[in-house]
């Protein structure tokens, strides 16, 4: 299976479907176009939050970042003067940014160094950056245009968004390892994920939509918006200020032409005949994912939606 995935609901249902599956058996396409450098580091927050929610390692009251992290490196830098404090890391957290910056001067790809710290954290599955190539989202807003996490970190995301912009994508190539994942895929799940600024960069990497598109596996979609609402940052925002319907109908019309189902929330249930209209079958579920047992039973409904749709294309 691949799934598409960034930030903390696409790394919670990547959780869900790790533990479903065989070893060895998910791949995982995240997001890097939020990617910057901070105190001479490379940092991915959504590689490394989806890393570390596939090792069991969160922290599960923030979302991102190490469960029990101190931020002694941190607090020093403040008390140094250092200008750069706003962007939260802790000490172990350090570390991976540390290692992977060193990994990258050396010439290596990121997804390369993606896979030695996946496999230092034992995580039985394939994270693949959606590109190796640097790829950042410019989020245009009202004071100018930002840098992602200047708008979404520094800011808090309160800024009236008015565009989007991935620099560096028309140079942008997907992994290598895109190509045999998606051909032995018995299904491509997008998770509940931003479809703007975490799904979206991936999919505007040049090839992967028409490979996706091409792929003969079903294509499921889990909804991040649920009764109208973002269950965490700024997703509601940017649709409505974008143009977009502020609902699972809405990311079910973004998605349109390339996915072959979605699932919804019970929430929104009335929404189905809509988003079947679009030429979609849905699933109506429980979708808000509290504790890993309804990340599990999230998967479950989302791996046997695949499993009745790959019947349905081979009977």
């Amino acid at each position: 299976m691949v799934a598409l995935a960034g930030g903390g609901g696409g790394a919670k249902l990547a959780h869900g479907l790790l533990r479903a599956l065989p070893p060895g058996a998910l791949t995982v396409l995240v997001n890097t176009a939020d990617d910057f450098t901070i105190h001479g580091l490379h940092v991915s927050p959504d590689l490394d939050t989806v890393l570390y929610t596939l090792a069991g390692l969160a922290n599960p009251q923030t979302g991102w970042g190490l469960a029990g992290d101190t931020y002694a490196t941190l607090e020093m830098l403040a008390r140094y003067g250092a200008a750069d404090t706003w962007f939260q890391i802790g000490d172990r957290d350090f570390a991976t940014h540390i290692f992977r910056t060193q990994r990258l001067q050396a010439g290596e790809p990121l997804s390369a160094v993606t896979a030695a710290l996946a496999s230092a954290l034992g995580v039985p599955a394939t994270l693949l950056p959606m590109t190796d190539t640097p790829v950042a989202t410019v989020v245009e807003t009202d004071a100018g245009h930002l840098a992602f996490q200047d708008y979404f970190v520094r800011r808090h995301h309160s800024d009236p968004v008015r565009g989007l912009t991935f620099a560096g994508i028309a140079e942008a190539q997907p992994p290598l390892g895109l190509g045999p994942a998606l051909a032995e895929a018995d299904a491509v799940v997008f998770c509940p994920s931003n479809p703007l600024v975490s799904i979206g960069p991936i999919l505007a990497v040049p090839g992967i939509r028409d490979r996706i598109a091409g792929c003969r596996a079903p294509r499921v979609a889990v909804s991040p918006i649920v009764g109208g609402k973002a269950l965490r940052g700024p997703a509601d925002q940017m649709l409505a200020t974008l143009g977009h319907e502020v609902s699972a109908a809405g990311v079910a019309r973004i998605y349109a032409g390339l996915i072959d189902g979605m699932v919804i929330d019970e929430a929104d249930a009335a929404l189905a005949p809509q988003i079947a209209d679009l030429g979609m079958r849905v699933a109506v579920a429980p979708t808000v994912m509290h504790d890993e047992a309804d990340r599990a039973a999230l998967a479950e409904v989302v791996l046997g939606f695949c499993a009745t749709l790959l019947g349905e294309a081979e009977a």
